[in-house]
């Protein structure tokens, strides 16, 4: 009973892992067809700021879920009205784009924090389950990732600013006849996409340590996600989510977190070559 409890707690873990990582691009890329490869990076800042933050004295919940969005959603804004704004609808132009950015980046943080791992120690101590002792602070991700999907779908269901986004990636001539300027609302778009990665960043920091590189360990897992989630939002990340860090901890723990990960990249190479659109494509008609 209480291995079930580890392996369910795991698999809460790895799902919220999935939907914190995959958000910032489910937002940029499913509402605006930007493919950010920069992604990684605005997660891996988030991450530099949590720990910069925390050792300049700054409470590390405030560090995590104030300062890490704010820096990144900043540095979001700067590279949207210098670069994006520029390739909208050139899908491999932004690619490229965004790639050099990434490189920049990872050089910048190199540059700054040198190339050896920085870290925090957890803000909460571990628990014991029967037998098995467990991280209290993956119970703090799971929270925040709950927390984190009902808010973007309280905001792209009930509120005005969330229509006009909506409204924008689907009709920017409608949006625009009314009265709305797209290219404001892809700006703030952009710049909401890049915060919610700081988040991510923010609040995974105690995990792990940083390297300048370790936005390569966020990307793939959030393309892979994003992709196989489909055009919604919400319902895509959520479902996509679900179905794969389910697969990930139930292989893992039958054999190892690399067969796990193996399992995961097959699973999603079947979903595609059955759902091409993604899972929302096949069971959601809506935008969110």
């Amino acid at each position: 009973m209480d291995y079930a409890g580890v392996v369910l707690l795991e698999i809460l873990y790895m799902i919220a892992f999935l939907v914190l990582t995959s958000a910032g691009l489910a937002v940029v890329f499913g509402m605006m067809r930007v493919i950010n490869l920069a992604h990684g990076e605005f997660v891996m800042l988030g991450g530099y700021t949590t720990i910069a933050c925390a050792k300049a004295g700054i409470n590390v919940y405030l560090a995590m879920l104030v300062f890490s969005p704010l820096v990144v959603g900043i540095v979001g804004l700067i590279v949207e009205r210098l670069i994006i704004r520029f390739l909208y609808g050139r899908m491999i132009d932004t690619m490229l784009a965004t790639w050099g950015l990434s490189l920049l980046l990872v050089g910048i943080v190199t540059l700054i924090f040198g190339n050896t791992a920085v870290s925090i120690p957890s803000p909460i101590p571990g628990y014991q389950l029967g037998t098995y002792q467990m991280g209290g602070y993956n119970l703090f991700i799971i929270l925040v990732a709950v927390l984190l999907v009902l808010a973007m779908w309280s905001v792209l269901r009930f509120t005005r600013a969330g229509l006009i986004a909506r409204g924008a990636m689907q009709g920017p001539e409608v949006a625009a006849a009314l009265g709305y300027n797209p290219r404001t609302v892809y700006m703030v778009t952009f710049t909401i996409g890049a915060a919610l990665s700081g988040l991510a960043g923010g609040v995974l920091a105690p995990l792990t340590g940083l390297l300048p590189s370790s936005g390569g360990l966020y990307i793939a897992k959030s393309f892979i996600t994003v992709i196989t989630g489909g055009a919604a939002v919400i319902s895509g990340t959520l479902s996509a989510s679900v179905l794969f860090g389910a697969i990930n901890q139930v292989v893992s723990f039958a054999s190892t977190p690399v067969i796990g990960e193996i399992a995961m990249l097959a699973l999603a190479i079947v979903l595609l070559r059955l759902m091409p659109q993604g899972i929302t494509g096949r069971f959601f008609r809506n935008g969110t």
